[in-house]
């Protein structure tokens, strides 16, 4: 409060404390119920429909989203709306989870004979296990709190932050069971970074057929060097029968190469100065993992192979940074 001589960082701190303990004792109660719950959203043939009024409601909106991203079909029915016609939504085969702190909403208990008579599994999120909707629920997940964070012991803080918590650990243990992979969660966030961290593969990006520089061993180092400067890549690959790969010649060899005494562009070969073995990858490798090779590696160009070892493409490191995995 204003003049307890106390700063902002301490305020911070004591939020920051009872919401952390909050949640840690949510661990400490977790049960049978909780048990129930995953195996009845892991059997449910419907949709996950979460209500919640006021800031519970923005809780239960968090929450769908986070099924929904993780394979369970969810979706947040306002419980106002809901009684004037859009529990209409609901259908068998649903399940109904209602977040309430005090457990007696009333815009959530109107709806409870409604949910009875559709014979949907229901789910009660509630900090008063033995309040009217957690009586008349088929699980309840005790999301009690000490107290809020508000000085008041008023405003819903540690109360919501609980509810949020214990919606993460029922999506994430079902997420889990049901298997789901980096490349399922990828189809279900196409758009933005995420998206192409998970789905974008070499074979999108790499350049391919006139595009590469290429030479043939016993190719002239000025050979090499003129085919590198027009491909406008800053390397040559060197191939060899069925276009097998068996070097690579780049800006930094030919640095390292002017150091020599011995070397003359128009007679030495680029054999001589390439890198033989060159690291390189499938087309088939996420964009994403290309990306940690270069930097690991300290490459900026990645030679691409088909399954026999022939140069099909290369990647550079700006045609990584250009395609938005970051």
């Amino acid at each position: 409060m204003e003049g307890d001589g106390k700063s902002s960082i301490d305020d911070a701190r004591r939020v920051l404390r009872i919401e952390a303990e909050a949640v840690g004792e949510l661990a400490e109660r977790l049960g049978p119920s909780f048990d129930k719950t995953v195996q009845a959203v892991m059997a449910c043939r419907g949709r996950v429909v979460i209500t919640g009024m006021g800031k519970s409601g923005l809780i239960g909106r968090k929450i769908a989203a986070t099924l929904a991203s993780t394979g369970t079909p969810a979706l947040y029915m306002h419980p106002a709306e809901g009684g004037h016609g859009d529990i209409g939504m609901l259908v068998k085969g649903d399940i109904v989870i209602s977040i309430s702190r005090s457990g007696e909403t009333a815009e959530i208990l109107a709806l409870l004979p409604s949910v009875k008579a559709l014979g949907v599994i229901h789910i009660a999120l509630s900090g008063a296990v033995s309040s009217t909707l957690a009586r008349e629920a088929d699980m309840v997940l005790d999301v009690s709190v000490r107290e809020e964070a508000c000085p008041m012991d008023l405003v819903p803080t540690a109360s919501t932050t609980a509810a949020l918590a214990m919606g993460d650990a029922l999506a994430v243990s079902v997420l889990k069971r049901r298997g789901l992979t980096p490349e399922d969660y990828a189809v279900l966030h196409p758009a933005g970074s995420l998206g192409r961290r998970l789905l974008l593969r070499i074979d999108d990006i790499m350049r391919r057929g006139g595009e590469i520089a290429v030479v043939r061993p016993g190719t002239s180092l000025k050979a090499a060097i003129l085919e590198m400067t027009a491909k406008k890549m800053g390397a040559t690959c060197v191939v060899g029968e069925g276009s097998r790969l068996v070097g690579i010649l780049t800006d930094h060899d030919l640095r390292r190469a002017m150091a020599r005494d011995d070397l003359d562009i128009n007679r030495s070969k680029v054999d001589e100065v390439m890198t033989r073995s060159p690291l390189s990858v499938k087309k088939e490798m996420l964009v994403a993992e290309a990306m940690r090779l270069t930097q690991i590696r300290s490459v900026s160009v990645l030679p691409v192979l088909g399954p026999d070892g022939e140069l099909v493409g290369i990647v550079h490191l700006h045609d990584l940074l250009r395609s938005g995995v970051l």
